[in-house]
């Protein structure tokens, strides 16, 4: 009979224990939940290889994986070896248990309840502290890579005079071992002592000795190895001292030794180091005097010394031989820190020049003719304008652009025209229907690209469009149009399969393709399909018919995101930027090398730095930083992301640039050299924005060489903040065409204004050279306005142009009704000694969803206009006419037509544009909408009467529209028609915004 418990005489019933058929299940439960967790971090590692290997970077991957693995298992081991020996050790070195204290025989049971455990738990706290380790120890495969891989800098701190590379990559690695050094000792310490209490080597309440001779001997060797490890720390603060951040009200974030860190913190440091190593010497000792008495005063002099010579006495130099005589004698340091951040930006070079800050020419003719070729003064201001874009060339409303728009370089007859340009991407929150079809496997792509001038609008404040229309079709010529990546596609499609997807529609329906890329993963395989559905959570991706042969899964879409991805120890800058490169749509992104070890240059913080009301208004355009903290930025790697394959290059850039030469020894074949880049990308690279923002805010302060006036700190300057944007953030920098003083041509530039610290007049006009190519790229150039005049500064002119009277009633008059008046980039040009002011001023009115250009606001030497057109403007602040203009600026001719009917339609169409132009100057929006609605209607008459008349003739004038002007959309040959774009009114040619 089976044993079931109970009393002396009855059955006994054992009690909890589970039956077969649950132990079975629980454990085929247990199996089960092991092989789910184990599928899904295989999920993870299986679906990284395969993006890695189809964007053919996988030995990104491979170096990255096994330098982590590497560093989790020497690491880790190391670490499980040094506390598991000590433990060892430990119980080794237990005395004998023959008189047992009431403290001893309260431990008795616990020696008891792990005595059948003891390897198991050896094996789990070795364990345990080795996985600990070994996933810090992989976080720094960076670190790691960078000290392995290292290339000199060939230049010396001036202190210690040693290459920068070992502060930038050395330094750090050994600051990382001693920090697992210190981890490994403390936690060795503590496993010994503990298991030498449990085993009666150290006693707390029992009478006589406290430890026993041999746990004495072990403890005070890992005490003397920990203040040996203590002595290292000091010999190393030394040189950290190079990079030492602090507070200095002087330069802010100061890095590098000031007078107190030379003439007291180092010798202090020294000092320091000598007494560590006496210390772990004592303690060493004991191994032979069994005694901790000398190794305890030891140790008390060097905790007392750090006190005294590391803390006080540094205070006291400071207090009683710095301040008094502070700028003698800081000055030698100043100019060392002077040095270093203005090499370690790259601002060494700056070109800095007086400038007057006012006109000296009497003769206001030639001032006006001077105004005209100064710089291709942009209206099109392309953070305004993107609604603009999306009104009138969205089309669909699964399409769109971004908040932000890009301003580029185009050649048209020869000469470099600015541009306006964005991309028609995809918008899912459009889509007529949204599902998982739809929003996966149907919409899958944007299509084409919207370019207008960036100097002009058209007669009614329009963007005058040079690539329109859907197809796009302009002066672009032929390119790939479909666009797979992009700054808005932020989910996975699933492409090239049975289901089609939709590439564009227009009257005779949707136009469908299969993507022939090669980009992407294939879901050919069970494997790789089950890897994604469990990777994005979508299990139809496991079992959906939509997907067959030739299906393929794109994700990792944005450009910014798949170049980290390719180059993890790259730090993206926040804007990336289309261009249309031989046929191709490319995203051009510019990345930089970091370091945070530059000595005696000072630090400053990239996500403060690049920040601007821009990156407020839209986090798209935020710095993607590695570190946020450095000293040292170079923009050494150009990349591009093809917006249909989404292939990604790296191209050197930086030739000279250390870091980037460590980079590329590490991860070597993955940086493509200078010269693989063709003249055609060449044309459409740039200075980029966030570089110039870092050292704009540098320049604030580095833009002065002597140290005196450095530490005064009278010639601080600020970036202002931006006048138009209430946010209160600063200015952004514009991309302009330009010409400096003293040249004699445009170069495209980047440019930003400076105010004095604290005031709104201004300080200084900075550029750079922004044009890639060319001999004078990314040369600084700083015209200093003088100190004993006040000009105004961006703030100053903003106010102006909002008190000007007569400004004020045309601003009221433009907000009639439920109209907004939206400012644009107020641009800030020299122009013969003074400084030439120009803001474009935007209507958002009525039943309009989109801003147009209505005015232009122009100042000068004191003088204000707001016209119609920059032209006026311009004639008004110069009281003189530009003689390169034609007389008739702003004013519209029709064109003319041998069809009398087309002749009568054009007439009926000038007068509609004159009643709106009248309307509009007195505020009557009733009447201009009128007048509007009359202008669409004769220019509809005319092309419908031209259209006949050209088929009345044989045909070929019809064919010649079918075939090149006008699409199933209504476009006509020379621009976009009136139907889908109203650039094309008659004044398109006479624009409101012609300089």
């Amino acid at each position: 009979m089976p044993d079931r418990g109970g009393g002396p005489t009855g059955p006994r019933i054992r009690v909890g224990r589970p039956s077969r058929r649950v132990r079975t299940l629980l454990m085929t439960l247990g199996v089960l939940a092991v092989l789910a967790m184990a599928f899904v971090m295989f999920a993870g590692f299986w679906t990284d290889w395969l993006w890695y290997r189809s964007v053919h970077y996988s030995s990104v991957f491979t170096t990255t994986l096994w330098t982590k693995i590497g560093l989790f298992f020497v690491f880790g081991l190391l670490m499980a070896a040094a506390v598991g020996f000590n433990i060892w050790l430990a119980h080794r070195l237990r005395p004998p248990l023959s008189a047992m204290s009431m403290e001893q025989q309260s431990l008795d049971r616990y020696r008891m309840g792990i005595a059948p455990y003891k390897r198991w738990l050896l094996l789990a706290i070795t364990s345990l502290v080795g996985l600990i380790a070994g996933a810090s120890a992989s976080g720094q495969w960076r670190t790691w890579l960078m000290w392995v891989n290292g290339v000199p800098f060939h230049q010396k701190d001036p202190q210690f005079h040693l290459d920068v590379s070992f502060y930038a990559f050395d330094l750090p690695w050994y600051r990382f071992l001693l920090g697992f050094g210190f981890a490994a000792a403390v936690l060795s310490l503590v496993a010994a002592a503990l298991t030498h209490y449990l085993y009666g080597g150290l006693r707390i309440t029992s009478p006589g000795a406290r430890a026993t001779a041999a746990a004495t001997g072990h403890l005070s060797v890992l005490l003397g190895v920990f203040v040996a490890l203590k002595a290292v720390a000091y010999w190393l603060d030394r040189y950290g001292l190079a990079v030492k951040s602090s507070d200095f009200k002087a330069t802010g974030n100061w890095t590098g030794l000031r007078y107190v860190d030379a003439n007291a913190y180092l010798p202090a440091k020294t000092i320091l180091f000598c007494i560590a190593v006496i210390c772990a010497l004592l303690f060493f000792a004991t191994l032979w005097r069994r005694t901790w008495q000398l190794p305890v005063i030891g140790f008390g002099l060097m905790v007392l010394s750090a006190v005294l010579i590391g803390g006080l006495y540094p205070a006291i130099v400071q207090k009683f031989q710095v301040e008094p005589n502070e700028q003698a004698k800081e000055a030698p340091y100043v100019e060392k820190n002077l040095k270093a951040t203005r090499d370690a930006y790259g601002i060494a070079g700056t070109d800095v020049q007086d400038y007057a800050g006012a006109s000296d020419t009497k003769d206001k003719a030639e001032l006006r003719d001077d105004a005209d070729t100064v710089a291709s003064i942009r209206l099109m201001d392309p953070n305004i304008v993107s609604p603009t874009f999306q009104q009138l060339q969205q089309v669909r409303n699964y399409y769109g652009f971004p908040s932000n728009l890009d301003v580029d370089r185009y050649t048209k007859d020869g000469k470099d025209q600015d541009t306006v340009i964005g991309l028609r991407e995809l918008n899912l929150a459009g889509i007529p229907k949204s599902n998982w079809i739809n929003d996966h496997f149907r919409y899958t792509h944007g299509y084409g690209v919207v370019a207008s001038k960036g100097t002009t609008a058209d007669s009614e404040g329009r963007p005058v469009f040079t690539e329109y229309d859907l197809p796009s079709k302009g002066d672009l010529g032929a390119y790939q149009q479909q666009i797979y990546y992009g700054e808005k596609t932020t989910q996975y499609s699933i492409v090239g399969g049975p289901q089609k997807e939709i590439d564009y529609s227009d009257d005779s329906g949707e136009k469908t393709t299969s993507y022939k890329g090669k980009s992407g993963i294939s879901l050919s395989s069970p494997v790789n399909r089950a890897a994604y559905a469990v990777a994005f959570g979508e299990p139809q991706i496991m079992y959906s018919g939509a997907i067959g042969e030739g299906s393929r899964i794109l994700y990792n879409r944005t450009p910014k995101e798949r170049v980290e991805a390719v180059a993890p120890w790259l730090t993206i800058d926040g804007d990336a930027y289309p261009a249309v490169v031989d046929g191709k749509i490319q995203w051009i992104v510019d990345a930089y090398t970091t370091t945070n070890g530059y000595p005696y240059a000072s630090r400053t913080t990239l996500g403060d730095t690049t920040a601007d009301s821009l990156t407020a208004a839209n986090n798209q355009r935020a710095v993607v930083a590695q570190q946020n903290q450095v000293n040292y930025i170079r923009n050494s790697v150009k990349a591009t992301v093809d917006a249909y394959t989404g292939d990604v290059k790296l191209y050197q850039w930086d030739t000279k640039d250390p870091v980037l030469k460590t980079w590329m020894k590490a991860f070597p074949n993955t940086v493509k050299s200078k010269d693989s880049i063709s003249p055609a990308l060449m044309a459409h690279l740039r200075y980029p924005q966030d570089l110039f923002k870092v050292q704009r805010e540098l320049l604030t302060r580095y833009h002065v060489k002597d140290a005196q006036t450095f530490l005064s700190g009278s010639e601080v300057w600020q970036v202002p903040d931006d006048p138009t944007n209430k946010s209160g953030s600063a200015v952004p920098p514009y991309y302009l065409s330009m010409k400096l003083p003293g040249k004699s041509s445009q170069a495209f530039s980047l440019t930003t204004t400076m105010t004095p610290n604290g005031r709104d007049n201004l300080s200084a006009f900075v550029s750079v050279n922004a044009e890639a190519g060319t001999p004078g790229y990314g040369k600084i150039s700083i015209l200093k306005l003088p100190t004993g005049r006040t000009v105004d500064g961006p703030k100053r002119v903003q106010s102006q142009f909002n008190s000007e009277p007569s400004i004020a009633e045309s601003i009221r008059l433009l907000r009639g009704g439920d109209s907004e008046v939206e400012y644009g980039n107020l641009l800030t040009v020299p122009l013969d000694g003074g400084l030439l002011y120009v803001e474009p001023v935007y209507v958002r009115g009525g039943d309009l969803k989109y801003p147009l250009l209505r005015k232009v606001l122009v100042t000068y030497g004191g003088n204000t206009a707001f016209e119609d057109t920059l032209g006026q403007a311009l004639n008004k602040v110069f009281e003189a006419e530009s003689s390169t203009e034609p007389p008739d600026e702003g004013t519209t001719k029709p064109p003319t037509s041998s069809n009398p009917t087309v002749q009568a339609a054009l007439a009926d169409a000038q007068k509609a544009f004159d009643q709106g132009q009248e309307a509009l100057k007195k505020g009557d929006w009733k009447a201009y909408g009128e007048a509007q609605k009359d202008l669409e209607d004769a220019l509809k008459r005319a092309e419908d009467a031209q259209a006949k008349a050209d088929k009345a003739a044989g045909g070929s004038g019809a064919d010649k529209t079918d075939g090149k002007g006008t699409d199933k959309s209504g476009g006509t040959g020379g621009g976009p028609s009136p139907s889908s774009s109203p650039s094309s009114s008659p004044s398109s040619e006479k624009s409101s915004g012609t300089s």
